[in-house]
This record gives structure tokens, sequence and C-alpha cells, in this order.
């Protein structure tokens, strides 16, 4: 193993083939950043940013690349952070937002929860403040009355 180099664990691999978006060549990223284009490689080398590759190898940086290297020089530059704390830094930046998306999908679900039991809590409230309180009978068909004789009606026809 070269000098300097880590080991190239299963994570580190090559990223895919560039989609859409705007990609730059290695030489345009170092001329706009006012770094060497052999920074870029030992940025790539230490595993600090990973650019895409295309079928002739060249390395291609991606808007999420360029940003990423923007922390890096932040780091390096005016916090005088050494790449070993850029990695930790990195690492902890990641990690952070891994843990507020997992904060996020279960705050999500304990909302939905909280929607679901208000509306059965509501059903239930419902009943509990009628004003009379009675259970649903059930539903009797009423007797015909046109069929029956009215009582008044007779005593008149009598008369």
């Amino acid at each position: 193993m070269a000098r300097g180099r880590r080991p190239r664990t299963p994570s580190d691999e090559a990223r895919p083939a560039p989609g859409r978006g705007k990609y730059y060549m290695i030489s345009v990223v170092a001329k706009s950043y006012g770094i060497h284009p052999q920074t870029l490689r030992l940025y790539e080398r230490e595993g600090l940013l990973k650019p895409s590759r295309t079928e002739g190898n060249t390395r291609l940086y991606s808007e999420e690349d360029l940003r990423q290297l923007e922390v890096i020089l932040n780091l390096t530059r005016d916090l005088g952070v050494n790449l070993a704390g850029v990695e930790i830094i990195l690492n902890m930046r990641r990690k952070m937002e891994q843990m507020q998306a997992e904060i996020n999908e279960f705050v999500g679900h304990v909302r939905q929860e909280l929607q679901r039991s208000s509306a059965q809590d509501a059903e239930a409230d419902a009943s509990d403040q009628a004003l009379v309180k009675a259970t649903p009978a059930p539903m009797v068909k009423a007797p015909d009355r046109a069929k029956e004789p009215v009582a008044g009606a007779k005593a008149r026809d009598d008369v």
C-alpha cells in the first residue's frame, strides 16, 4: 500500500457514471477554486471527495462535490483544520444528517398517531358531551293508523 493511502472499503467504491446536471473537469474546478489539481486528487485519495468518472476515467465534479469542496476549503483555509480533522467533521455531519432524517421520520409517525387517536377521541367525546345520554334504540315500524278508527270520529257519526 502506498504511503498516505487508505485501504478501499465497499463504501469507497467509485460512484456511478454521471447523469443529469452540471459536471466539471478537474482543471476547471482547480482553476475556479484557486487550488492545484493535485490537491483535488489528494482529497479524493483521502476519501474527502468522490467525483464521478467517465468511461475514460476522467474525474467529473458535480454541484454536490463542489459544495463538499467548499466545506473542505473553508475548514482547511479559514479554520486551520488538518485533513484528519476534516474527515472527522465530515463524518460527524453525515451522521447528524442521517439522525435528523430519522428524527423527522419519527416525528411524522408520531403526528399521524396523534391525529388518528384525536379523531377517535373526538368520536368518543361527542357521545360523552350529549345533553341526553341514550343508547340508540332499534328501529321499529309503527302500526298503520289509517285503518284504525279515530276515537272522536265515531261519536260524531252517531249524532
